[in-house]
């Protein structure tokens, strides 16, 4: 009897051990990792990547499995694939690495570090736009039914983009834009991009997504707004050249058909209208 009662102290003693060994940074160290899967899974989703990664993640709780059912043949051969998964994980998956880079370095590396940004972090700063000039000539291109591209710059520079088509640096103004985007005009066919209250450039040349969750109607105009929204932090906004309709990619997300009202809703909320 003495010899059980010491033997479940010491496991009594032992268990008290191990929940006062729960630190603080354990928490935080399991809430980041947690924090991490999920940034992960949402640049993930809707793309081929996600079966990838299923499949991979599979692979490795069956390693798990036969390794701790000790069946030393299977488990040696997965062992030798998970020691080279780390390579063929940046392989794979190069694209949403990237895309995570540099959602990282727009929302934050490219911030400058003064007093009055950190104490303004989490307060949106607005960049100023002809913002009246672009619902005026997106109003216009709906009517006629005018295909449309307008990548507005934020924080990102794009200049990268700027130098596939033609440099115009022009004041923005909507018979300018509804010029451009004339489906005679040697101008028309790709995308217009502006930055600090100019159009920058015509006829731009802009990265496809590769997401699998759009609509089969949706060309390839919509594809590429998505692309560009997947890329930096711009605003897209697409004129639909067979119906019309307008729609808006941001954040790699695409709000399809949100109509003029909620052009103009968009657009206030986001920019500083340069006209008032």
């Amino acid at each position: 009897m003495l010899c059980l009662f010491l033997s479940l102290r010491k496991n009594n003693n032992q268990m008290t051990q191990l929940f006062i060994s729960i630190r603080i940074l354990d928490v935080i160290d399991i809430l980041l990792v947690a924090f991490l899967f999920y940034q992960i899974y949402m640049l993930i989703r809707g793309t081929v990547a996600i079966n990838i990664f299923v499949a991979i993640f599979s692979i490795y709780l069956f390693w798990l499995l036969v390794k701790a059912l000790n069946m030393q043949l299977v488990s040696s051969i997965l062992g030798q694939v998970i020691g080279v998964g780390a390579i063929a994980l940046i392989i794979v998956f190069q694209q949403e690495i990237r895309r995570f880079l540099l959602l990282i370095g727009t929302r934050y590396l490219t911030r400058k570090w003064t007093l009055n940004n950190i104490l303004s972090i989490g307060t949106k700063v607005k960049s100023a736009v002809n913002v009246k000039a672009l619902q005026k000539a997106c109003t216009n291109m709906s009517k006629t039914k005018t295909g449309a591209l307008i990548v507005i710059a934020r924080k990102s520079g794009l200049q990268i983009y700027a130098e596939t088509g033609d440099i115009i640096n022009a004041k923005t103004s909507n018979r300018l834009l509804e010029s451009i985007f004339f489906k005679n005009s040697p101008l028309h066919d790709g995308a217009v991009i502006i930055q600090n209250e100019k159009i920058l450039a015509a006829r731009c040349i802009l990265p496809v997504s590769e997401s699998m969750s759009l609509a089969p109607h949706l060309g390839m105009r919509h594809r590429a707004a998505l692309g560009m929204a997947e890329e930096n932090d711009s605003i897209v906004i697409i004129v639909s050249e067979e119906t019309g309709k307008i729609s808006v990619a941001e954040n790699g997300q695409l709000q399809n058909d949100i109509g003029l009202d909620g052009l103009k809703k968009t657009l206030e909320n986001e920019f500083i209208d340069t006209t008032l």
